[in-house]
């Protein structure tokens, strides 16, 4: 993207907008209907058919698994309709048993960057840490404790740790990291799912979470990384191996040291941008808003070259066939 003219950077993050608001317009059909596996096959195939319109030549880095395992946006999946070479991560439908359940923060997101730019990390578990921007380098560690992590926070914050909120999914393997927050004194949020926006709530206020921590998808992490290349913050990611298959599946990936703690710039660096729009309504963007005239939808994009962060509102018309919506 570096010899992409600026205007056209500006043209593809408007595509990219339209290619989450799709997934998630396509989604909220099934939010609250029980069947996380209709919402997500929704949102991959409008997905897909809106990358047909962007003018790139992408390859999906981060996707719905391998070719054998998903019919579309699969890892190796080229993506476009010509242009520049880009790198593409994508989760149609982030949260797909919240967004069945119509419990808050399910999103649709994708984030683009030069080729060779994101990180190829298998589908398996990360242990994250994250926090905001302007704050100290290398503040929080994977390798310290929960307490000593809140403490250096809290520091760098000027407030105590009573002060700070801790997002953490809410998973049996997390009860010891939840306990020795609780003990330090943090607050705790905790998520049923989405944990990419969880990562990027720690750099926006208004969403009041200071921290992130716990085990999520790696893929999930490398998309959190994008964003927060754009809208600043830390993080650090080290993938979780359940067996040596696993091992070997990362070796095949390129990822040489298994025990390695990746930064947000080593899991996306060069220019990156990220959007996202929300399917329910949570801490990031509101929901899908569906009525007789069409539908509302509420998306960010956000690009490394400018630092820049955007809102956007869309009202998307119904087409003379019932039940689908232009985009």
């Amino acid at each position: 993207m570096s010899d992409t003219p600026r205007h056209s950077d500006r043209n593809l993050a408007l595509e990219l907008v339209r290619v989450t608001e799709a997934a998630a317009l396509a989604a909220s059909r099934w939010i609250g209907r029980g069947d996380k596996n209709a919402a997500d096959g929704a949102a991959v195939d409008a997905m897909r058919r809106a990358f047909d319109s962007v003018a790139i030549s992408g390859t999906v880095m981060i996707g719905e698994g391998e070719m054998d395992e998903a019919p579309m946006l699969y890892i190796g999946e080229k993506v476009g309709m010509g242009g520049p070479e880009m790198d593409i991560a994508v989760d149609p439908l982030e949260g797909t048993s919240i967004c069945a359940k119509g419990m808050p923060n399910s999103i649709a997101t994708v984030a683009v960057a030069e080729k060779g730019g994101f990180l190829h990390a298998p589908d398996i578990y990360m242990d994250k840490i994250a926090v905001g921007a302007g704050l100290p380098d290398n503040l929080v560690d994977l390798d310290a404790k929960p307490e000593e992590n809140l403490r250096e926070l809290a520091r760098a914050k000027k407030v105590e740790v009573g002060d700070l909120v801790v997002c953490i999914l809410d998973r049996d393997r997390h009860k010891e990291m939840i306990r020795a927050c609780r003990a330090a004194g943090a607050r705790i949020m905790l998520i049923p799912d989405g944990d990419v926006a969880g990562v990027v709530a720690c750099s926006q206020p208004e969403a009041g979470v200071d921290m992130y921590m716990g085990w999520g998808g790696a893929p999930e992490g490398v998309l959190a990384a994008a964003a927060l290349r754009c809208i600043g913050g830390q993080m650090q990611g080290r993938l979780i191996y359940e067996d040596e298959d696993q091992k070997a599946r990362a070796r095949s990936m390129g990822i040489t040291d298994p025990d390695k703690k990746f930064t947000v710039e080593e899991m996306a660096k060069g220019d990156v941008m990220f959007a996202a729009t929300g399917v329910t309504t949570g801490a990031m963007l509101k929901g899908v808003r569906r009525e007789a005239q069409g539908a509302f939808t509420h998306s960010i994009v956000m690009r490394s070259k400018s630092g820049t962060v955007r809102y956007i509102e869309g009202h998307h018309n119904m087409t003379r066939k019932p039940g689908v919506f232009v985009a």
